[in-house]
């Protein structure tokens, strides 16, 4: 690589750098990584402290650790998903070491008596506590190895790239901006006025802290180093959103004025009231829809706060303005149980609601398909399916998403797409069952309007959370037991597994034959996203109308199940999810008469973090509560899979830690706007890569 004092970093290709060839650079790619500014942009997601070694006496689920010890034992297993499991022992304790990818030199290597360093996440597995594919270096008998003395950065990536190829591209553009090469920091003009270090300062600082860097404040992310980086980050994403409302509200959309009569009619038929938030939240609708520009509104409601009806309000005032209104989910049984319950609630009023998901075959697609584009289909009702480009509506003035943030950003711009065939932009209404903590919702959504269900209908009993320990099964299966001989039903969920669906399919198998072999008088079913659609709509079906006493499943029942008589749900390993999926999971029962309950699961001994989520989830109900406290433990890019919808993973900042740097950057953003706007374009480019296209869904 010959350094250069005049190269432009935002300008210069990744090629510009020694090893990347054309495999490389489509790799980087696939990451929205071009330039050699997006190199140096492409931040430590964390670091690793090998600075000392953990005796194996102290080593915890959840921690990094370096370790010492020799092999005491090892076993291959064969099969479709065949292993290689290594004891280490030192004087305090034992680990297992398990690697999934692995070749006869290896299984030599590791034999019995070979002493290794490792280093790697500690996990609970089936054996206890183990480690999946460390790192590890042989240790050598009178030649100790060296112990780090500094933090090593651990980089976001992706299938085929290295942290040794990150930290080698680093290593270059770093070389780049020391030898002089153009980057351009935006902040100049305010950098005395709010103390802030210079960009290039904290660059080099991030990628590779110093000997003497304070450990704790990079490992908590506080650093002033970091947050500097945060602050343009954050301002960045602000200047983006800003301008993206300013942009959705100079649209045109219909104003949806008709006759209240459909609704008037929707309520007489209905056995209850609308809650007062219910009221609330669908007049702040209301007026959204009778404006000429597009709503864009977030619709948050606990788990059965009753927000479907509220849609259902708001499809019937498109339909008597004389438009086509369409409503998705992103499952087949969520956007199936909607279908049912829009069709019971609007076939009455004499209206046309037609299903479309990828099932609908032959004469029936074609009906359908024919049905939509010629108007006569009033609502449409269905998955993915809905924004393929067969489907064309005859004018279709609003679109109501269900759990949104579950669709990609290509499928939610597709469907958005349909409305402005007819040069106008359909109303949206966004919902979602998974609270948004306010942090958040101000932030990462602000350029939706928000309205929130924050009151459940009268009569629902509180969900009795017990927290146990993995050996009281046998006392949880006599419970699950007795629950179903009373006419009861039941959820046993099974455990995620590495991340892995083919495990956790294979976990829920397991699962259901033991249980199987318990409660031979029950009938059990098991639901896994191994099974195609027919059969899991079938079985799901199946459990809604009582032909099952006991459902096994993975998570894929998280959302869209609705089986009132359902008051128990058992989830194993609960110490391994997320508070959100908890509460989600939680949600499925206590929708009857009946007391419900829901059992947590966990293995001994607990981390820290588990601990205190698992006592959020016995001590409340609230998902507002427990969404705060998510995004405390968890953090901005896992809720609400943010990093799937689009609305752009943080690199560095986080909203919950950062929030202090807010107020800086709201005024930051303002005199930018006013005075400096390509100031704003080119932070905008710098941080969202992708641009703005997917707040406009």
């Amino acid at each position: 690589m010959a350094s250069s004092d005049n190269t432009v970093l935002d300008q210069a290709p990744c090629q510009t750098l020694r090893g990347v060839g054309p495999r490389l650079a489509s790799l980087l790619a696939k990451r929205g990584i071009y330039t050699l500014q997006d190199i140096l942009f492409h931040l430590p997601s964390r670091y690793l402290d090998r600075t000392h070694l953990t005796p194996l006496r102290d080593v915890r689920a959840g921690d990094y650790v370096a370790i010492e010890g020799t092999i005491s034992g090892h076993r291959v297993s064969r099969g479709a998903k065949g292993s290689l499991t290594c004891e280490l022992q030192d004087n305090s304790g034992t680990i297992h070491l398990r690697f999934f990818h692995f070749n006869s030199e290896q299984i030599r290597q590791l034999c019995v008596g070979t002493a290794l360093r490792c280093f790697g996440e500690v996990r609970y597995g089936y054996q206890g506590l183990e480690i999946i594919h460390p790192e590890y270096l042989h240790l050598i008998p009178g030649k100790p190895l060296e112990i780090d003395d500094h933090l090593t950065p651990i980089y976001p990536s992706t299938e085929g790239v290295s942290q040794f190829q990150w930290r080698r591209l680093t290593d270059q553009v770093l070389a780049f901006l020391t030898a002089g090469a153009v980057l351009s920091d935006h902040l100049l003009h305010v950098q005395d006025k709010f103390s802030l270090p210079s960009l290039s300062m904290a660059l080099h600082y991030v990628h590779r802290p110093p000997l003497d860097a304070d450990r704790q404040q990079l490992l908590a992310g506080v650093h002033p180093m970091q947050q500097r980086l945060a602050l343009e980050e954050l301002l960045a994403h602000h200047l983006g959103l800003t301008r993206l409302r300013a942009t959705l509200q100079a649209m045109t959309a219909p104003v949806l004025k008709g006759s209240t009569a459909l609704q008037s009619q929707f309520l007489a038929q209905l056995p209850f009231k609308l809650t007062q938030a219910q009221q609330k939240v669908f007049t702040e609708i209301t007026a959204d829809i009778q404006r000429s520009e597009p709503m864009l509104r977030l619709l948050q409601g606990d788990v059965g706060a009753g927000k479907t009806v509220v849609a259902g309000l708001t499809l019937l005032q498109a339909v008597a303005s004389g438009y086509q209104s369409a409503m998705m989910a992103p499952t087949e049984i969520l956007a199936e149980q909607h279908y049912y319950n829009l069709t019971k609630w609007f076939e009455p009023l004499g209206l046309n609601i037609v299903w479309l998901s990828g099932k609908v075959k032959g004469k029936a697609r074609t009906q359908t398909l024919a049905a939509i584009q010629d108007g006569s289909a009033h609502i449409a009702v269905g998955t993915h399916a809905l924004f393929q480009e067969a489907v064309k509506f005859k004018n279709l003035a609003l679109l109501v998403i269900d759990e949104q943030h579950r669709f990609g950003v290509d499928q939610r711009l597709a469907l958005r797409e349909k409305g402005l065939q007819q040069d106008y932009n359909p109303h949206q209404l966004i919902m979602t069952a998974t609270p948004i903590p306010r942090t958040l919702a101000m932030s990462v959504y602000a350029h939706l309007d928000h309205s929130i269900i924050d009151e459940l209908p009268p009569g629902r009993k509180p969900i009795q959370t017990i927290v146990l320990a993995n050996d009281k099964r046998d006392k949880i299966v006599a419970r699950v037991n007795e629950q179903c001989l009373a006419g009861r039903q039941a959820y046993w969920i099974c455990p995620l597994i590495e991340d892995s669906e083919k495990l956790q399919c294979e976990a829920a198998n397991t699962t259901y034959q033991q249980l199987s072999a318990h409660l031979p008088h029950l009938k059990l079913g098991l639901v896994h996203g191994a099974l195609n659609v027919n059969d899991k709509t079938t079985i799901m079906q199946a459990f809604k109308n009582g032909d099952i006493d006991l459902l096994v499943a993975t998570t894929v029942v998280e959302v869209g199940v609705d089986v009132p008589n359902a008051s128990l749900m058992i989830i194993e390993n609960a110490e391994r999810m997320g508070l959100s999926q908890l509460h989600q999971l939680r949600g499925r029962v206590g929708r009857g008469e009946a007391e419900s309950f829901c059992v947590l699961m966990y293995q001994s001994p607990l981390s820290d973090i588990a601990y205190e989520r698992l006592q959020v989830m016995r001590t409340t109900e609230n998902g507002f509560v427990i969404a705060e406290k998510d995004l405390a433990l968890r953090g901005s890019g896992e809720l609400l899979g943010t990093r799937q919808t689009g609305t752009g993973r943080l690199r560095i900042a986080s909203y919950t830690r950062d929030s202090i740097l807010l107020p800086i950057v709201k005024e930051m953003a303002q005199v930018l706007l006013q005075t400096q706007p390509l100031v704003c374009d080119a932070l905008i480019n710098r941080w969202l890569a992708e641009g703005l296209e997917y707040g406009q869904v």
